[in-house]
């Protein structure tokens, strides 16, 4: 299908006003800012081709979100299980904020050490801020696979982040 001029503007409107949250949210994903990047260009690119249809029946926001989903899930199915990843994600400081640099680096590293699946179930509810049925719905499991996984996913971040001592000068808040 084609798109006609004033749908492409209108999907160029929408890439610039939702591409650093699209990324954000594959950067959690996948944990790698490359593999996030080729993720946030393919599920574009597929919600480019349906734009037509989604300009006027359903919200580009959530359908940008399920093909960000899929196609990481189906990334995840087709890579060896011998693959890892290895790079680190560069945090700039401010002045006055290496705490929140620390804390995010020692959560983004925790959430690195879950099962995919564990860690894109909590992307989901957490990040994204989605229920248990959205997140069921766009991860193709049930209600009760989404509740199993977050509350093992929350469990393996907790103690990855009290086992894992806070660097100097940053503050650490005990859960209890």
């Amino acid at each position: 299908m084609a798109v006609d001029r004033e749908q492409s503007e209108a999907f160029d409107d929408f890439v610039a006003a939702r591409r650093a949250a699209v990324l954000r949210t594959a950067v959690l994903l996948t944990g790698d800012r490359g593999r996030a990047e080729d993720l946030v260009q393919t599920a574009f690119f597929e919600t480019y081709r349906r734009w037509r249809r989604l300009d006027d029946q359903r919200d580009p926001v959530a359908y940008v979100r399920k093909v960000l989903v899929t196609t990481h899930l189906s990334w995840l199915r087709r890579r060896s299980s011998s693959e890892a990843v290895v790079s680190e994600l560069p945090d700039t400081g401010h002045a006055g904020h290496a705490d929140g640099v620390v804390e995010r680096d020692r959560m983004r590293t925790a959430l690195a050490t879950l099962p995919p699946r564990v860690r894109t179930t909590l992307v989901l509810r957490f990040y994204e801020d989605l229920s248990e049925a959205e997140t069921a719905r766009l991860m193709g499991c049930s209600v009760g696979t989404v509740k199993s996984q977050t509350a093992r996913g929350l469990g393996r971040l907790r103690d990855h982040l009290q086992d894992t001592p806070a660097p100097d000068g940053a503050s650490r808040q005990e859960t209890h």
